[in-house]
């Protein structure tokens, strides 16, 4: 069965074609990632997925969405991020992390405290973007990055990246999507630029292209780069599908294995056709018309719906998100439904 048949990358062999997706705890201090992050992504690599991927992760503290946002901007972080980068290796799986800035959405509350823009007494910092626009009413309008502002954001990803191989991860996903600030940069909905690097599909996507040439010169050529892209921001005049295969044309020369195909984020208050396997066509047509290794996700729950997208060629691998989160062992789950061999842990194996 092909979704559990080995999928190279690189130098790498994934043991299978689950992805646990990237999914924010915002439970760190400082940045740091502390014993919830272990438990939480290494009971995840014990359940069986061929790659973990920890969450959004700083590359900046102006880039992080909220407070408890994990970072990877400084050694203490990377000497966190050590150990368990080594557990979810030690388990059999892909460690990689997904590099981040939050741009004009950063400075907010964690979900469960409102998930709004923080206000001044509530430890609010100052944002940026590609244009001074708010992300929504009540929300702080951004900073408008100058040249050596976005010079600034390169570096940082470069930084991190290197920073990264540090800690132990073994794959890096760049966060181009859900309105955070490259994905700010591609759509015309928030970059309002008239410089070099806004008006034409060219000048918008010219960050992005950027910071992956600049991540690409420090991470080792071995190793797996993915990219995360919002397929669509779901409203008129905004970054949409033909844009999005247009960039992932290009994207295999600058060193790019797979595009992490999701959609929206960059703007409240859209309608967005939300229902099982909703953006899974986004991931097949970037795969058909770019030529290029996809990853499918979104309300991916069932075993036989990740098996069919996966044998469909529909996608490569499927990422599993919010179902991770209720199931760790989804991937066990999966493989005992369809009739697959995943070996347990031997601490596990007489409990299959």
């Amino acid at each position: 069965m092909k979704l559990f048949e080995p999928f190279p990358q690189r130098s790498l062999s994934l043991r299978n074609r689950i992805v646990v997706s990237p999914m924010c705890q915002y439970s760190a201090t400082d940045g740091v990632p502390d014993h919830w992050h272990l438990v939480h992504l290494g009971s995840r690599a014990v359940g069986g997925a061929g790659v973990v991927i920890a969450e959004a992760s700083a590359v900046s503290a102006q880039g992080r969405i909220s407070a408890g946002d994990t970072g990877i901007w400084n050694e203490a972080q990377v000497a966190a991020w050590q150990p368990i980068a080594a557990f979810i290796a030690g388990q059999g799986a892909v460690p990689g992390v997904q590099l981040a800035h939050a741009g004009r959405k950063a400075s907010a509350q964690r979900p469960w405290e409102g998930g709004g823009a923080l206000a001044a007494g509530q430890g609010a910092w100052t944002t940026v973007a590609p244009s001074a626009l708010p992300f929504d009413t009540g929300w702080h309008v951004p900073v408008a990055l100058d040249a050596a502002g976005i010079r600034q954001v390169i570096a940082d990803f470069r930084a991190s990246a290197q920073r990264a191989l540090a800690a132990g991860f073994r794959l890096i996903e760049l966060h181009a999507a859900h309105g955070y600030l490259l994905h700010q940069f591609l759509s015309p909905l928030s970059n309002r630029r008239d410089d070099a690097y806004g008006g034409s599909f060219e000048n918008r996507t010219r960050l992005l292209r950027e910071v992956v040439a600049a991540v690409r010169e420090v991470w080792p050529e071995e190793l797996p780069l993915w990219l995360r892209i919002s397929a669509t921001d779901w409203a008129e005049g905004g970054w949409d599908v033909e844009q999005s295969v247009q960039l992932a044309r290009g994207m295999t020369a600058l060193g790019v294995d797979l595009v992490d195909v999701s959609s929206g984020g960059l703007i409240p208050h859209v309608r967005i056709p939300v229902g099982p396997g909703y953006q899974v066509p986004f991931a097949a047509r970037v795969r058909r018309e770019a030529g290029i290794a996809t990853g499918a996700v979104g309300l991916i729950t069932e075993p036989k719906q990740a098996a069919d997208i996966v044998s469909n060629d529909e996608a490569d691998v499927v990422l599993i998100a919010r179902e991770s989160l209720r199931d760790p062992y989804f991937p066990r789950r999966a493989a005992q439904e369809l009739g697959a061999q995943l070996h347990a842990p031997v601490q596990y194996q007489r409990a299959w």
